[in-house]
Order: structure tokens, then C-alpha cells, then sequence
């Protein structure tokens, strides 16, 4: 039986084509695979707990890899991967874990935070960092249409096409919470899956309610009916972090 490796990787997500291998190669998964071939001498796949899209960063994102064996210690792993990563990758820790245990399939639920400078002008530091509003947000509204997503729900009107079809669209959002800080504001959804694009168009809804560009009516009836009403728009892929993976 292979060894197998759990990982907890953290990465900007501006340079790269999302999480998941692509023809060009230029992935985070790509990233760690090369990595994983520099250091043990063979090809590895590296499973991850989802998908993040070109873009989308990460605090915490898990993923899992098995070794033909333990050649390294789990302290040891980070610091040999990460000779090897660019500097917008880093391995934080790893552990070896049983081999029942899946990155993906393991998961519980997902934590994201969305990142919002609403503000005229949008700090050079922030840049790539958040969504950028230039006009006033109405926050309280921002506070109650987000209460509307808690729960479980049909959330096919807030999810793009991957090109497959779902299993099923129907979700749990066990909570949102709204902050803001000057004019930083940050909405943070903790839940049990999320589908493609999911955080970014309810972020995108949420934004388009907090100025009056649609109603909380309209978030209502296409929860309820599981369709989308009108245009949709998804909040810029820079603003979003996953936070952490529940197990």
C-alpha cells in the first residue's frame, strides 16, 4: 500500500489557471506535481478537495498525494516542496494520513470569504486582492439579502455550467457573515459544497441588491424555483479565498 500525504497548501491565485490541470500547464495541481517530481524522481497526482478557478486564491486548501514510500518525515515535506514551488505556493504543513482518507471526497463543507473595497479608488495593495465597487454600498441590505441564501436550498440559479451536469444543485449554506472595516467588507460563507461559480454569483447578487440594481424578491423566487430571473453577474474571480476545508 502507498504512503499517503496530506497537505495543507496556500497560493495567490493571480498567476495561475486555477486549481485543476490544464493543457498548459500552468496550475496550482501542476505546480505541486512538478514539485512532487523533483523531489521523489517519479510522476505523483496530487488530488485536491475542489477546484478553485484562475484567479481564486487560498488560505488552506487540502489536498492528498500517495508516495511509494515515507522518505521524508511530515516536517520534512513542506520545506522540500516548497524549493521547488514559485514563491506564490506554499506548502504550510503535511501529515501522512490513512489511506481512507480523500481530499475531495473526505470534505464536510468549505469555507470562502469574498473581499470588497468599496471605495472610489482601489488601493495599489489591494489590487488582484478584492472586488472593486466604486459607489456606495448600502450595507444593511447587503446584511439582510444575504440572510436569504442561509439554509438549504436549490442554488441552480446561482451556479454557472462546467460543461457536466450536476448530481444535484441543492446545497446548505450554514451561515454568512457580513463585515466591513473602513472600506473593506468581507462576506464569509461557510458551507457544505458549493458548485461552479457559486460564491461569485451570490456575491454578484449581493452586491447588485446593496445598490438597488435588484430586490430581495428576486433572490427569493429564484431560490424558490431554482431558475435564474434576468442577468446574472458573477463578483470577479480576485476577491475570493478559500478559507479553510472542514473534515
Amino acid at each position: 500500500m502507498p504512503d499517503r500525504l496530506k497537505l495543507i497548501v496556500a497560493y495567490d491565485g493571480a498567476g495561475f489557471g486555477g486549481w485543476q490541470s490544464q493543457s498548459h500547464q500552468n496550475t496550482v495541481q501542476d505546480q505541486l506535481e512538478r514539485a512532487f517530481k523533483r523531489v521523489t524522481g517519479k510522476r505523483v497526482r496530487v488530488h485536491g478537495a475542489g477546484r478553485t478557478d484562475a484567479g481564486v486564491h487560498a488560505l488552506a486548501q487540502c489536498a492528498h498525494v500517495d508516495l511509494p514510500n515515507r522518505r521524508l518525515s511530515p516536517t520534512d515535506w513542506p520545506n522540500a516542496l516548497n524549493a521547488f514551488l514559485p514563491p506564490t505556493i506554499r506548502i504550510l504543513r503535511s501529515r501522512y494520513v490513512s489511506p481512507t482518507f480523500h481530499a475531495r471526497f473526505s470534505a464536510k463543507g468549505k469555507i470562502y470569504q469574498y473581499r470588497i473595497w468599496a471605495a472610489a479608488v482601489l488601493p495599489p495593495l489591494e489590487f488582484k486582492r478584492a472586488g472593486h465597487v466604486s459607489t456606495p454600498l448600502d450595507f444593511n441590505l447587503l446584511e439582510e439579502a444575504a440572510t436569504l441564501f442561509v439554509g438549504r436550498h436549490d442554488f441552480a440559479a446561482f451556479a454557472a455550467n462546467r460543461g457536466q451536469l450536476e448530481k444535484s444543485t441543492i446545497r446548505t449554506i450554514h451561515s454568512i457573515h457580513v463585515r466591513h472595516r473602513g472600506s473593506l467588507i468581507t462576506i464569509e460563507f461557510n458551507g457544505d459544497g458549493f458548485l461552479y461559480k457559486m460564491a461569485r454569483l451570490i456575491t454578484g447578487a449581493l452586491v447588485r441588491c446593496a445598490l438597488a440594481k435588484t430586490d430581495l424578491s428576486k433572490i427569493k423566487a429564484e431560490l424558490e424555483s431554482g431558475r435564474p430571473i434576468g442577468s446574472r453577474v458573477a463578483a470577479p474571480a480576485e476577491g475570493l479565498f478559500l478559507i479553510r476545508v472542514i473534515y
